[in-house]
């Protein structure tokens, strides 16, 4: 029964779409043709025109946008046209408009785009509207909207169709205007301190600066494979060994693992870098992009996600791991000193070392935080102090070799950034990348490679340097309550239908 449904409705729609094209046709046939127009003059938009209506009241104006609803009332109609900024009413009227061009705007479909000239005015209901003295086809809708009451539901196809989400659901719209608004409020933070915006290649003969899975793609005349950043950390502190002392990026990198409502393959990262800082400036500068954003673009620090209550002002709650772990679960690292001793406690709590190159006591910390400890973590807080083994370029911590100076961020039980007080020893960098190229070997495909160029650039000299990481879309998806990074990205990466 269902397929015979479906069947149904694509005859529909193709049906549909036949009687457009033949409306198409016909207008080219009397030397109409929307497509072809180049320019359209407006003066105003909906929003303009109802915050200024008693300025504008019957003046003409010029409007532009979607027929979204048509009333054909005989010798007169109503239409509502959404431009960018909303929805206006217009009353068409063939003693305004003449026969011939009330007619043609009665062919007009939902969906089409029209230009409307006319002057301002409200019905009797109170409704500020055009008085159309003039209609204009700007663009023909070949293939209709959504049925108008039921709007555009089906999630995947709102993903996959976001041109038709962004026009049916007007609070999808809002969501990628804040977006902007986001992305540049923390610019405007940035540059207030003195950072450079900087751009970084995208393709690499390398993939490092992070723990992940890298895209692979071949250049063919040079006949090499190449990696998609999967950070962009590497590239950056290159530029604050060249004497840059502040720089920043916000842009693409992508990882080729799994999907689900916190991962796109494809993603937007802010990285920062400032010589002469530590984690703990890293802390600082934190608090205030999430803290000034909020505030600048919802208007306050206070927010709810998914039904919790959250404040991001400055003030964060700062933990190390260890303590972290000994908070919630009464265990204490610090009196287990071994590999050995770790992983015989990870198997008396049954949890899972995935591999020999894991059997480390740091691997095995951050497997108890990741298991007790990450999902307790709803205000902003601090978790600090990494073991070294899953943090291969941060410095070691100057209280215990065996952890890092590098924090993460974490709100709402998920991480929200990363950052460091900078690895810059040359030595202890090869070393660490060794490690990781032994791990790749042993099956790891997530483990970096070893950057010789990178090297080099530490011998040349890296000052003292904290470095931070943000997650753009999910920082979004914070500030927007969305469930899914879906939500905030205009285009996610969707399986073909095919």
């Amino acid at each position: 029964m269902s397929e015979n449904n479906n069947v149904e409705q694509e005859l529909d729609l193709n049906q549909l779409m036949k009687v457009r094209r033949e409306k198409l046709d016909k207008l080219k046939q009397e030397g109409k043709e929307p497509y072809k127009i180049t320019k359209f003059n407006r003066t105003h938009t909906s929003k303009q025109i109802k915050d200024n209506y008693e300025e504008l009241e019957g003046k003409d104006v010029t409007v532009a946008g979607r027929i979204m609803a048509k009333r054909i009332m005989g010798k007169a109609s109503f239409c509502h046209i959404q431009d960018s900024e909303g929805k206006i009413q217009s009353y068409v009227s063939i003693n305004e408009l003449g026969e011939e061009s009330y007619k043609a705007f009665k062919e007009d479909d939902i969906g089409d785009i029209i230009g409307i000239t006319g002057f301002v005015f409200k019905t009797k209901t109170g409704e500020i509207s055009i008085h159309a003295k003039e209609v204009t086809l700007l663009s023909k809708s070949l293939r209709p909207l959504p049925e108008k009451f039921h709007g555009l539901k089906d999630t995947d196809l709102r993903y996959r169709q976001r041109y038709v989400d962004l026009i049916m659901n007007p609070e999808v719209k809002d969501t990628f205007i804040l977006r902007s608004k986001i992305i540049s409020n923390i610019r405007k933070i940035l540059e207030e301190k003195e950072y450079l915006e900087v751009e970084t290649p995208i393709l690499n003969t390398i993939s490092g600066g992070a723990t992940a899975r890298p895209f692979i793609t071949h250049h063919n005349t040079l006949d090499i494979d190449m990696y998609l950043r999967i950070a962009l950390e590497l590239n950056l502190k290159r530029l604050i060994v060249g004497g840059y002392d502040r720089v920043f990026e916000i842009g693409r990198v992508f990882r080729n693992e799994g999907m689900d409502i916190r991962h796109n393959p494809e993603f937007t990262m802010l990285e920062l870098y400032a010589a002469y800082q530590d984690y703990n400036d890293m802390m600082n500068i934190t608090e205030e992009i999430f803290s000034r954003t909020a505030k600048e673009v919802l208007g306050t620090t206070k927010i709810t996600y998914q039904g919790q209550d959250i404040d991001l002002a400055p003030g964060w709650k700062r933990i190390t791991m260890i303590d972290s772990i000994k908070e919630v679960t009464g265990i204490d690292f610090n009196e287990i000193n071994t590999d050995e001793e770790a992983v015989a406690l990870a198997k008396e709590k049954n949890i899972t070392i995935p591999d020999a190159t894991k059997e480390t006591r740091g691997d095995v910390i951050s497997m108890f935080f990741d298991e007790y400890v990450e999902k307790t973590l709803i205000q902003p807080t601090f978790i600090y102090d990494y073991p070294v083994e899953i943090s291969p370029l941060a410095k070691k911590s100057k209280k215990d070799p065996r952890l890092t100076e590098r924090f993460e961020i974490f709100i709402c039980g998920r991480e929200y950034g990363n950052a460091f007080s900078e690895l810059n020893d040359p030595i202890d960098q090869y070393e660490r990348f060794k490690k990781q190229v032994e791990a790749r070997i042993a099956g790891d495909e997530e483990a970096g490679m070893m950057d010789e160029d990178y090297i080099q650039a530490l011998e040349i000299g890296l000052p003292p340097t904290g470095g931070l990481g943000i997650g753009i879309d999910r920082f979004i998806m914070l500030l927007t309550d969305a469930t899914s990074i879906r939500d905030v990205l205009f285009f996610p990466t969707m399986k073909p239908l095919n």
